[in-house]
């Protein structure tokens, strides 16, 4: 990793910068992938699963046998821990739903919101070189507790055409009941524009390298929604002299072996701290078997040595971290001060990965910056909330003086003209 020591302010955008390819040329080579599905459907789809994943597809969708039968190859220890997890994910998701409350603004005027789920989802689950079947928890368990009356998934097949057991376990255990085996920039255009096998849908979620963000962002400019920008992972974590330098190796490790074009910072007051981390990750990560896309995501990476916690503060907040982790004698006071992250982590004993796996909050989460302005997958993520209100005769009276002066303000008669009418026929009766 990089160590840089005291930087000047002026210097942090350059510092912060994440890692990335040329963007035009990504954008060209994405957009005649999404081009050729739109045109060619489920002909394209293949082609591209061939070229990319190596395998000639017969059937993209996955059988409800198929997705049944894995289960017998998940082992009762993985279930287990599946089920752990489901449990905690469902349950803290479950909490954020809150009824709709009728507010009367003006006496006879009652206004209201009501929550309504989306009505078809795809679900894109990165495989590659680790199947993240967590993602499957964190984005199916949402889309079903909010009543997502379509919900179909994608996910790329290995060499051999399979698809990761325990990935399909989760489909099954949710009841997404369509699958398919299909992974990458083809996955998303399909889904954006509807093949022969695969449904269009009118939201795509899930995070994957930087050729699917793209893609997602490419076809949410006209086509679909998306959840948010989610790339290459990152973490940042704050540190001081109180903070355990093995635990703080292990959680910049646990993030850099997602890809060589992850990134992690580790922001600390202490010059000692970044010695025993740097000493630590070298330990460590001999031991680990991604150490090759580790070493690469650490030479994206940096230590950076500051003069105060304010300083530090100011950084994370310029960064806008995907994972922050806090480990400070006040950690509490410090948690206080972000304003830009995609998820927290206080304490010694509150790894990154937890919030991946287990502890109940979700892993979806802003990437490359987004968390200035994106949230992580929530509840909110799978509904789109419609509002309602209800006039009466009197509460017309009350309001029809307002609207009427506002629309002639902006010199729009008829809106003006909708209440004059309807007042004049309230003298009337």
């Amino acid at each position: 990793m990089n160590i840089i020591h005291n930087p000047e302010k002026s210097t942090w955008s350059d510092l912060l910068k994440r890692p990335r390819f040329n963007h035009q040329t990504l954008e060209d080579q994405v957009q005649k992938i999404i081009s050729d599905v739109a045109t060619n459907g489920d002909a394209a789809v293949k082609k591209y699963t061939k070229e990319f994943d190596q395998y000639d597809l017969d059937s993209l969708e996955l059988t409800r046998e198929e997705i049944d039968a894995a289960k017998g190859e998940v082992s009762p220890s993985l279930r287990k821990a599946i089920e752990e997890a489901h449990w905690n994910i469902q349950t803290f998701h479950k909490k954020q739903i809150h009824q709709s409350e009728t507010i009367v603004t003006t006496a006879g005027v009652r206004c209201w919101q009501k929550p309504v789920p989306i009505s078809s989802v795809g679900l894109y689950i990165p495989g590659g070189s680790a199947p993240l079947l967590s993602t499957a928890l964190m984005l199916g368990i949402p889309a079903k507790i909010a009543g997502c009356r379509e919900v179909i998934l994608c996910t790329p097949p290995d060499s051999q055409g399979k698809v990761s057991p325990s990935i399909l376990y989760i489909a099954g255990l949710l009841g997404i009941h369509r699958v398919f085996r299909v992974g990458g920039v083809q996955a998303i255009a399909a889904m954006a524009h509807g093949t022969e096998s695969i449904p269009a849908v009118n939201k795509i979620f899930g995070p994957g390298n930087q050729y699917v963000t793209m893609a997602k962002q490419i076809v949410s400019r006209d086509t679909v929604a998306i959840d948010m920008p989610a790339g290459p992972s990152e973490l940042a974590v704050v540190a001081d002299s109180t903070a355990k330098p093995a635990f703080i190796a292990s959680d910049l490790l646990s993030q850099a072996e997602h890809g060589p074009d992850s990134q992690v910072l580790l922001l600390t007051d202490s010059a000692d701290m970044i010695d025993q981390v740097k000493t630590e990750l070298q330990r460590q990560l001999e031991d680990l078997p991604r150490k090759g896309i580790a070493s690469k995501a650490l030479d994206n990476s940096k230590m950076i040595l500051l003069n105060n916690q304010d300083e530090i503060m100011d950084m994370v907040n310029a960064y806008a971290p995907e994972h922050l982790i806090i480990v400070t004698r006040n950690y509490a006071d410090l948690a206080e001060q972000v304003i830009n992250a995609g998820s927290v982590f206080l304490g010694d004993y509150t790894p990154e990965s937890a919030g991946d796996y287990a502890s109940g909050t979700n892993h979806t989460l802003p990437t490359n910056g987004w968390a200035h302005s994106y949230s992580g997958i929530n509840m909110d993520s799978f509904c789109k909330k419609i509002t309602f209100q209800e006039i009466s005769r009197y509460g017309l009276v009350n309001i029809g003086d307002a609207i009427m002066t506002m629309a002639q303000a902006e010199q729009l008669q008829a809106h003006s003209n909708a209440v004059s009418i309807r007042l004049r026929s309230t003298k009337n009766d």
